[in-house]
């Protein structure tokens, strides 16, 4: 079983695939996850360097941190760690089912991602 999923920064973005395709398949999500990320870093470019520079901003999935926390840490999606490292234009290299931490460089909040939903609570 593979418990990583890597896919290098030299492949191209896939052309459209089904819902099912995308959303089920072996990666569970996390390949189209990566590209739109990929597809942010041109139309968001400030964003991008946001990431580039190692702050967690704000995607569409939650791992993101805005404004300045009351807490030291948080709960992510692993939606978000693939996607915000298609922002960074770097290879795909997620955890399928466990959990990996980054520690944001503008806030010193570290966010662990996960896919355990019931973990992130209300943080």
């Amino acid at each position: 079983m593979v418990d990583r999923v890597t896919r290098s920064i030299s492949e191209p973005i896939r052309e459209y695939e089904s819902w099912e395709k995308n959303w089920k398949g072996p990666d569970k999500g996390l390949i189209r996850c990566w590209e739109r990320g990929r597809e942010l870093q041109s139309e968001q470019p400030d964003l991008a360097e946001r990431a580039l520079s190692g702050e967690l901003p704000i995607l569409g999935w939650r791992g993101g941190i805005e404004g300045t926390p009351k807490f030291k840490s948080k709960w992510g999606s692993l939606f978000y760690l693939a996607q915000w490292q298609g922002l960074r234009n770097e290879d795909l290299d997620c955890p399928l089912d466990g959990e990996e931490s980054l520690v944001c460089a503008r806030t010193g909040i570290a966010v662990t991602f996960t896919r355990d939903i019931s973990r992130f609570g209300n943080g």
